[in-house]
């Protein structure tokens, strides 16, 4: 019974954990560079669970090479969706950033599914929970609103620059959500946690060395101790609660992954109650309280159905 509820719990563990690096690094880079922080995140990862996996399991690699199609598009969605959502998180509203970010995730599985593409084993939709992830879409289509219309409690007026990270938004929720889809593929292909972490930032950790070593932007960082302090929050707030949640992956049905993925605004919006940059906004309370209600219906709804029906294992279609 507790392995049942392993893989969702860990997906719940890296849920909670977004509240916590989205508020601390909302503040985190209004002074310092978001290459800086993505380059030791994922070069931290990449070294400790490369090692990881060097010792506990070296024929992975293997399989990674011989799926390095896979390969290429998990790193080029990873890269491309975290650089997307942080700048989206230097500009926006933490909790409105989680919430778009987190939301296209059931959404993109959903829209794939529609399009016959299954990049993993594809999950069984029922008519209760297109009500409810309907309900979903409509809630992040208000907080677009919201923050185009100014009151989402951050003041800016920059129209294009929101817009943009609306956009972005839209783009990194969707690129993590196929780069996760791909790591599940990854994961039935019989290659680890600890090796697909290690693998999947490579083009993430390039493209930011390059931009820090041929960009004219200061990273933010003076002194040693400063380097220090980032490295071990990017390791706590970043590295491992993706390992958690690659874990998670591993052991749950990935329509069950997103869904619970989904609940990580929740706690974003209460942490951010205390960040001094944010002003209360009753319209954004309402956006991520109707987005919350669907997604834990969504949540309920995929609970009961996975405990009356055993998962169906098919063959997998690439996409």
């Amino acid at each position: 019974m507790l392995a049942r509820f392993l893989g969702p719990g860990l997906v719940l563990l890296f849920a909670v954990s977004q509240a916590f690096r989205d508020v601390y690094f909302a503040h985190v880079f209004q002074g310092i560079d978001v290459f800086a922080v993505v380059l030791l995140a994922f070069s931290i990862s990449a070294v400790v669970f490369g090692a990881v996996a060097l010792i506990r399991a070296p024929h992975e690699f293997s399989t990674m090479r011989a799926e390095w199609r896979a390969m290429l598009w998990m790193n080029a969605t990873t890269a491309l969706a975290w650089i997307s959502y942080f700048y989206s998180l230097k500009h926006l509203q933490p909790s409105i950033v989680s919430t778009l970010h987190s939301g296209i995730g059931p959404l993109t599985v959903i829209a794939l599914s529609g399009l016959g593409l299954h990049i993993a084993e594809p999950s069984r939709v029922r008519k209760a929970e297109y009500v409810c992830y309907a309900g979903l879409a409509g809630s992040l289509a208000f907080l677009w609103w919201v923050v185009l219309a100014g009151r989402s409690g951050l003041s800016t007026d920059d129209f294009a620059l929101n817009l943009t990270a609306l956009a972005l938004l839209v783009v990194s929720g969707a690129c993590i959500t196929i780069s996760l889809l791909l790591c599940k593929r990854l994961n039935e292909r019989g290659v680890g946690s600890d090796s697909i972490t290690a693998g999947r930032g490579v083009l993430i950790i390039l493209v930011s060395l390059a931009a820090m070593l041929l960009g004219d932007v200061r990273t933010g960082i003076a002194t040693v101790n400063e380097w220090v302090i980032l490295a071990v929050a990017t390791a706590v707030l970043i590295a491992l609660p993706l390992y958690s949640l690659q874990l998670g992956i591993a052991r749950t049905a990935p329509l069950t992954a997103h869904v619970i993925r989904s609940l990580g605004p929740v706690c974003v919006f209460a942490l951010e109650l205390v960040d001094g940059r944010i002003a209360y906004s009753p319209l954004t309370l309402l956006g991520v309280a109707l987005y919350s209600a669907f997604a834990i219906a969504a949540n309920l709804v995929r609970g009961w159905s996975d405990q009356r029906e055993p998962r169906i294992v098919g063959r997998i279609s690439a996409a």
